[in-house]
């Protein structure tokens, strides 16, 4: 199999089928946490509560008074990243060519160089992260194999999509093929890691908000 036909390959049944595991996948997880329902709360709810679902679903993307200080790395390189892969994967060209292809949604796009520049503090603040937390005693002792899974598997598709775009080390179309394969990993593994809190934080944040809106307390 030469590199074009590797990339057909990777463009083709290997997305189809990473696409079909990946949303069977999000399904079953999402059935799993609703299906678990809650207890009934028979206590009266507040209606003087300065809390609720979707005001915590804002609230806790904010650090906490206080922690940004105490650990800025974590905070500031969690922003960064987040920010700067949403920028690569939502906002870059090609990208938005690949949505409208599947969806028939489409977006403007932003600069190339915006974009490009997003790519690499996402990839130097992932590097950072990791750093972090291999120096940092009680991180690394809470950290497991799933962490460091995650952590791979989100770098890979931006390592190599730059390399891609700038056509380093390798030949571009197998450079590209690699980069399809790299998606097409994190989509399969997306529904069965912790990337799946790319699904679950909302509803985590809302069910948590709405609990202690309903006893009154500000979440």
């Amino acid at each position: 199999m030469n590199h074009l036909d590797l990339l057909i390959f990777a463009r083709g049944s290997a997305l189809n089928w990473a696409l079909m595991l990946c949303a069977a996948g999000i399904v079953l997880r999402l059935f799993e946490i609703f299906g678990l329902g809650r207890k009934p709360d028979l206590a009266r709810p507040r209606t003087d509560t300065p809390g609720s679902g979707l005001r915590t679903i804002f609230t806790r993307s904010l650090p906490p008074q206080g922690m940004l200080k105490r650990d800025p790395i974590t905070y500031v390189g969690g922003y960064v990243f987040h920010f700067g892969m949403l920028m690569a994967i939502f906002f870059f060209a090609p990208h938005i060519e690949f949505f409208r292809s599947m969806t028939g949604l489409v977006w403007p796009n932003f600069p190339t160089p915006l974009v490009d520049a997003s790519a690499v503090a996402a990839i130097v603040a992932l590097g950072v992260l990791l750093a972090h937390r291999l120096n940092n005693p009680v991180k690394r002792l809470l950290s497991g194999i799933g962490d460091y899974v995650a952590w791979a598997a989100t770098l890979l598709p931006l390592l190599t999509g730059y390399m891609a775009y700038h056509h380093l080390f390798v030949e571009y179309t197998l450079m590209l093929a690699l980069h399809l394969f790299s998606v097409e990993l994190m989509l399969v593994l997306l529904p069965f890691t912790k990337l799946f809190h790319t699904f679950s934080v909302f509803i985590s944040r809302w069910y948590n908000g709405d609990i202690f809106g309903r006893k009154g307390v500000a979440s």
